[in-house]
C-alpha cells in the first residue's frame, strides 16, 4: 500500500518524521508505522498520494490549516 505514496509521515508520541523518498527510505518508514501487531499504527490516513500514520496533536493541527 505505501509504495505509491509520494510521502509518509509517522507521528509517535511528540514526534513525527516526514518521509519524501519512500522507495530509499522503505526499512525506517515500516519500523515507524508497523504497530505491535504487525499492523499499520492507527490512525492511519490517505491524503491523496501521501500518508499520515500514528497521532500526534501538532501534526495534525497544522494538516488541517
Amino acid at each position: 500500500m505505501l509504495k505509491s505514496a509520494k510521502a509518509v509521515t509517522a507521528a509517535k508520541g511528540k514526534k513525527f518524521q516526514r518521509f519524501e523518498k519512500v522507495a530509499e527510505e522503505k526499512a525506517e518508514i515500516m519500523k515507524q508505522v508497523m504497530g505491535p501487531s504487525g499492523n499499520l499504527r492507527a490512525p492511519t490516513y490517505r491524503v491523496g498520494d501521501e500518508y499520515i500514520i500514528g497521532f500526534n496533536p501538532e501534526l495534525y493541527q497544522d494538516w488541517l490549516k
